[in-house]
């Protein structure tokens, strides 16, 4: 089973998330690198001059390259960057954005988890039409999964296996509007929350996290547990998303369960300490409130959480 590191989702520091990138191409085990920005085109020229070195260090380290298209296409000058982007022809690009698929043509590409492919049908239609990897929505049950990825033995089926659940994306940038800014002169405040801001209920109770434009889940996603249950599925590759944690580690901790050279218990405990503040979460892919907490049957119970999301 093949381990994917997914793009950073947050606006971090141009230098910091070069820097992050190449740790990874030298130390992380992952086999697949999505890099780019998908969450919001304005943040895009900051990376840009970094990209190049990036791109040559992650695949100098044997990582194979993915470019990540915009979840969201909405101006025309958006529509232009995914038309050049689709039109590379060094790296695969994966489809965020069915505006992207048009100018991707038949040539072989990824299909990310922002668009919703529920069922074996629709997965069928985008791999007649070139999707040699598909990463599933993150709110899929097993059963959904199992159907999927045995279905489409000719394609890489993968699940988004930790890290926040982005749940919505918006036309509209909540950072900019909590601190009383347009999202054209928003000063890119979303900098301030490289992990996301915090959204509580009413009662207090943490709920959701803010990423500008983009809604994503308090709890992290961690199917650590799930890993056996997911190879006898057809499974053919695990997400990690990029958080505010040493992420090396915890693509170790990964591989080391998925190759048998850690326990599940051990590598829960380790996934603790390594991201301490944020409660984990499994729900979805047993068919519960996706913030719900279902321990495996190894017996492992980390920080268990069960409000509805």
């Amino acid at each position: 089973m093949q381990l994917t590191l997914g793009p950073v989702l947050y606006n971090w520091a141009p230098d910091r998330w070069r820097d992050f990138y190449f740790r990874i191409a030298e130390e992380a085990p992952v086999d697949v690198a999505v890099i780019g920005e998908i969450v919001c085109s304005k943040r895009s020229p900051f990376f840009a001059e970094h990209m190049p070195a990036v791109i040559e260090r992650l695949a100098a380290c044997g990582k194979q390259v993915v470019l990540g298209s915009l979840i969201l296409v909405s101006l025309k000058r958006e529509r232009q960057q995914m038309a050049e982007l689709a039109a590379n022809t060094d790296f695969m690009v994966e489809a965020n954005d069915l505006t992207c698929l048009g100018s991707l043509a038949d040539r072989p590409h990824a299909i990310g988890p922002f668009v919703n492919i529920y069922n074996e049908a629709t997965a069928s239609y985008f791999a007649r039409r070139g999707a040699q990897r598909i990463c599933l929505p993150p709110e899929l049950p097993m059963d959904s999964i199992r159907a999927i990825a045995t279905g489409l033995p000719d394609v890489t089926t993968e699940v988004f296996a930790f890290g926040r659940v982005p749940l919505a994306i918006s036309a509209r940038c909540y950072h900019a509007r909590l601190h009383k800014l347009s999202k054209d002169n928003c000063r890119f405040v979303c900098e301030k929350d490289p992990d996301g801001l915090a959204v509580a209920t009413l009662d207090g109770e943490p709920f959701l996290a803010m990423n500008g434009v983009q809604t994503m889940s308090h709890a992290c996603a961690n199917l650590l547990g799930e890993v056996d249950d997911l190879a006898m599925a057809g499974v053919g590759a695990l997400r990690l998303s990029p958080q505010q944690c040493d992420m090396v580690a915890v693509a170790r901790v990964f591989r080391d369960v998925i190759d048998g050279r850690r326990a599940y218990e051990d590598g829960m405990h380790e996934l603790s300490r390594i991201y301490p503040d944020v409660p984990f979460a499994n729900g979805f892919v047993h068919g519960q409130p996706g913030a719900a907490f279902v321990a495996s049957e190894a017996g492992a119970e980390p920080r268990m959480r069960d409000a509805v999301q």
